[in-house]
């Protein structure tokens, strides 16, 4: 079957949780993509990064996503994400109104120092000012907890997110591979004592990934936590596109200095048998869909009503084409072809564990 392509593909949004934002269900992610890569100048990258980003808002992409430990040295990927958008708003006023944009970064690994790093009010706050140098921006939209930090009490992360959101350097906070228990800690503790709630989180999940955000986070998609979610990792780190099946390219992500721990990660799910998984998908979605192996993973994760929008790893303008053409094929996704994919990936984890099942209460009608 003749794979679709469609370059006008039109942008979907979804509600980020009870943000009252709305998102692209694509966004763009700064994570392992700029600032990372040995000999790329920062004005290279500011290059590129410019392309990829006037491409994507473009297409309809509205979430640009950056943390302030991305890039080597960290902070580097802020710094080109803040020139090129600088940049770029000055050459194209309209389509880059800050009004428009949606700017996020995460708070948690700042530098070397004992103090430079977690979630104390001082690196909090001294990181976001950090943060907010770097992107050259008056304020974040979305501001994350990076991870949860065994060290600061809750009631101390929130009173300081508290603080940030209502002196305007940010218009929410959430968090990032938080528990569930962490975040219904953080939202009841703000509720009782008028503070902001976490709004977001932002996990990994794809078609190896699933546990999480499909059991454990249940609950929260609902009523009264109405938690959006920006997931990270859709492709697996490149695995689900099958470009490592027969091996790690050179250049390739897992080459890269200080991602070495993907490495693990796709040695782990080799011995799952993940790959020859892998390659029977891309059977079927070439067969079955006409799409590549890359677009059905992303279509799946997008099909998830409780994703509002996933991250994209871009660096070249030819990767985001292909990503974007993935929604022609959540159009498509039919659930009878959900079931198949299920069938071949065989990890589907048990509905809403822990949440009901054998053996509890049923209503009994007539």
């Amino acid at each position: 079957m003749e794979e679709n392509n469609k370059s006008d593909q039109k942008m979907y949004y979804r509600m980020l949780g009870g943000t009252g934002l709305q998102v692209s269900v694509l966004s763009f992610g700064f994570w392992a993509t700029y600032g990372v890569k040995d000999g790329l100048t920062n004005e290279e990258g500011i290059t590129t990064a410019k392309e990829c980003m006037s491409l994507a808002r473009q297409k309809g992409i509205n979430l640009f996503d950056n943390a302030e430990t991305y890039g080597n040295p960290a902070g580097a990927a802020e710094e080109i994400m803040g020139e090129a958008m600088a940049q770029l708003q000055k050459e194209d006023p309209k389509i880059w109104k800050r009004s428009e944009i949606i700017v996020s970064t995460k708070i948690f690994w700042g530098g070397v120092g004992v103090n430079e790093r977690g979630l104390s009010r001082k690196h909090i706050n001294e990181g976001l000012d950090a943060a907010l140098k770097r992107l050259q921006v008056n304020y974040v939209d979305l501001l994350f907890c990076h991870r949860p930090d065994p060290f600061t009490p809750t009631e101390t992360v929130v009173r300081s997110m508290t603080d940030i959101v209502r002196s305007g350097r940010a218009t929410a906070w959430g968090t990032s591979e938080w528990s569930a228990q962490q975040i219904t800690e953080a939202f009841w503790m703000a509720n009782t004592q008028g503070l902001e709630p976490p709004q977001f989180e932002q996990p990994q999940y794809n078609m190896l990934k699933r546990d999480r955000v499909e059991t454990e986070y249940h609950p929260l998609y609902q009523h009264p936590y109405q938690i959006g979610t920006t997931i990270w990792s859709p492709l697996a780190s490149g695995i689900l596109t099958g470009k490592y099946n027969d091996g790690i390219p050179e250049g390739s992500r897992l080459t890269q200095k200080g991602y070495e721990f993907l490495i693990d990660n796709l040695e782990l799910h080799k011995k799952k048998g993940s790959i020859e998984k892998i390659r029977k998908l891309a059977d079927y979605a070439s067969s079955n869909l006409g799409c590549s192996m890359t677009k059905l993973a992303l279509a799946w994760c997008i099909k998830n009503k409780n994703v509002s929008t996933i991250l994209l790893g871009i660096t070249k303008p030819e990767q985001l084409e292909e990503n974007i053409d993935c929604l022609s094929v959540v159009e498509n996704l039919t659930s009878e072809h959900m079931k198949d994919i299920d069938n071949i990936l065989d990890n589907r984890p048990e509905p809403y564990a822990g949440f009901g099942g054998q053996g509890m209460r049923q209503i009994v009608t007539i």
